[in-house]
């Protein structure tokens, strides 16, 4: 199994159900998993910056620019953050289950 196949398996049947289960809950979603969020952020902005720094794929700007400020922001606020922000949530992780899924058979 290839590296690609692993990041698609994984955005699959991890990032985007996690997504999609806090922008579904919103601020019923618990606090411990909403705080863990800004952790997660800054990872994804670490991980991704430093991939843009080597490749300047456009997928490293879109996690570095959207997907890690968004995480890292509801992170901070947890269930007090603005319902637009889970909405942004729930349309990242269901984006993220079909591009992954597109992109692991084409």
């Amino acid at each position: 199994m290839d590296n690609h196949t692993l990041i698609h398996l994984f955005h699959i049947f991890f990032v985007g159900p996690l997504l999609i289960y806090i922008g579904i809950h919103g601020n019923k979603t618990n606090t411990t998993m909403l705080h863990s969020l800004k952790f997660l952020g800054l990872l994804v902005i670490m991980y991704h910056g430093y991939k843009m720094y080597k490749t300047g794929s456009w997928v490293n700007y879109f996690h570095v620019l959207f997907v890690g400020p968004l995480l890292v922001l509801i992170g901070i606020y947890g269930n007090s953050s603005s319902d637009k922000f889970f909405k942004l949530m729930l349309l990242s992780g269901i984006a993220a289950l079909g591009y992954h899924t597109y992109y692991l058979f084409f």
